[in-house]
C-alpha cells in the first residue's frame, strides 16, 4: 500500500431505508462504498470512503472486453446488543486473494481491506436490518480498468465494497427448494477457474438457469465437465445430501469453489459427531439412494441463502422429492444454529463471529 489512510467523504443527503418486508436480495444499496485504485508502479493506493455513485469507465476498459474481474460475498449481523458482527470475514479476504492469482489481479492487503469494511459499517450501520432472515450484504470486487485491447492482464485495476441490506435469497427462504441436474451445460473443468469467484463462472451459468427457472426449478445442480456425471455444485451454493445417517459432500477438485458457509458446516457437522464425507459422488448414485430410501435430506450451503433445503430435483423426466418437499431435520438444526451464531444469539464455539 503506498497510501494506508483512508479519505472519508460523507453523503450530503441520505436516502430511504427500507422496511424489513421490503427488502429483496441485492436491489436496494447504502449511501456509501469503499474504492482504492491499483495502478503498475504505484501499487494499490488512494484508499476513500465515498457517497454511492455510479462509475466511469473507458469504453476500451479491459474488464467489458475480457471479463477480468473477481468479487466476494459476506454478511454483517446486528446484535441485540446492536453490535455489528460478522462471520470469518478474513476467510472471504484469503478466497478473494486466491481468486486474484487466478485472474492475474494484483493481491491486496487482507488485513487493510478489513479495516476498510469495518470503518464503511460503522459509517453505514443503520442501514444493518434486524429483523428475522434479513442481513447487511457487503460485495468486496475488483475489476480491470486499463484501456487497452490487446489480451493481456490489466495494469490497472478497482477495488470496490458495497453494502446492500437483504432478505432471503430465495423467495422460499427456509422451505425448500426444486433443483434441476443440468446434464447439456456445465460450469467448469479441472484447471478452469471453477475455484475463483470470477464474473465469467456466473455469466456461463445464466443459459441453464433460464431453462431451469422455465421449467419451474429455482438453480440447477452442475455435473462434472468431462463425463457429466459427478456432482459438484449447485448455481449458487454447495450441496451436501444426508445418504443413511452420513452426510456427504463433493470434495473440492479445482472446480469447485471452496465456499466458507461449506467449511463451516462440515466444522459444525463434526462437532456435533455427525459423520460427514468429502469425495466424489455421482448423481447416479444419489438416484439410486432416493429409490432404495436411503437418501433423507439434501440441501446447499453458501453467504447468500445459508442452508437452503432441497425438496425436490429434476433430472431427465423424472422428479425426486425429498422429505415430502419438507425441510429436513439436519438442515433446520444446521440453519439455525448456524444463523444463531452469527447474529449473536448462540455461543461461538470456533471463534468464528467478528465484533466490529
Amino acid at each position: 500500500m503506498s497510501d494506508s489512510t483512508i479519505k472519508v467523504i460523507l453523503s450530503e443527503t441520505k436516502k430511504r431505508i427500507p422496511k424489513p418486508e421490503e427488502l429483496e436480495f441485492g436491489r436496494v444499496f447504502t449511501d456509501h462504498m469503499f474504492v482504492m485504485d491499483f495502478e503498475d508502479g504505484k501499487g494499490w493506493h488512494r484508499p476513500r470512503i465515498i457517497p454511492y455513485q455510479p462509475i466511469t469507465l473507458d469504453p476500451s476498459a479491459k474488464i467489458l472486453h475480457y471479463g477480468q474481474s473477481v468479487f466476494e460475498g459476506l454478511k454483517a449481523y446486528s446484535s441485540k446488543e446492536d453490535d455489528i458482527l460478522l462471520f470469518r470475514p478474513e476467510k472471504n479476504m484469503e478466497r478473494l486473494n486466491r481468486s486474484n492469482d487466478r485472474l492475474c489481479i494484483p493481491s491486496i492487503d487482507e488485513d487493510f481491506a478489513l479495516k476498510a469494511l469495518k470503518q464503511l459499517l460503522e459509517i453505514d450501520k443503520e442501514w444493518i436490518p434486524k429483523a428475522e432472515g434479513t442481513s447487511l450484504y457487503i460485495r468486496p470486487f475488483i475489476f480491470s480498468t486499463e484501456p487497452y485491447l490487446g489480451v493481456a492482464p490489466s495494469t490497472s485495476y478497482t477495488f470496490m465494497i458495497t453494502l446492500s441490506p437483504v432478505g432471503a435469497y430465495y423467495k422460499e427462504g427456509i422451505n425448500p427448494v426444486k433443483i434441476a441436474v443440468e446434464t447439456e451445460f456445465v460450469r467448469a473443468v479441472h484447471g478452469g477457474t471453477g475455484y475463483a469467484k470470477t464474473g465469467g463462472n456466473y455469466a456461463g451459468s445464466l443459459k441453464a438457469q433460464v431453462n431451469s427457472e422455465k421449467k419451474g426449478y429455482s438453480q440447477v445442480l452442475w455435473l462434472d465437465g468431462n463425463e457429466k456425471k459427478y456432482i459438484e455444485e449447485v448455481g449458487s451454493m454447495n450441496v451436501f445430501f444426508k445418504i443413511n445417517g452420513e452426510i456427504v459432500t463433493p470434495a473440492l477438485n479445482g472446480s469447485i469453489l471452496d465456499g466458507i458457509t461449506r467449511d463451516s458446516i462440515i466444522q459444525l457437522l463434526k462437532h456435533w459427531g455427525i459423520k460427514v464425507t468429502e469425495r466424489k459422488i455421482s448423481f447416479t448414485e444419489i438416484y439410486e439412494a432416493y429409490h432404495a430410501g436411503q437418501l433423507e435430506e439434501a440441501f446447499g450451503t453458501g453467504t447468500a441463502a445459508v442452508i437452503s433445503p432441497i425438496g425436490e430435483f429434476g433430472w431427465k423426466e423424472e422428479k425426486l422429492i425429498l422429505n415430502n418437499g419438507e425441510t429436513g431435520e439436519v438442515s433446520k438444526r444446521l440453519y439455525d444454529t448456524l444463523t444463531g451464531i452469527q447474529k449473536g444469539e448462540l455461543e461461538d464455539p470456533f471463534g468464528w463471529r467478528v465484533t466490529v
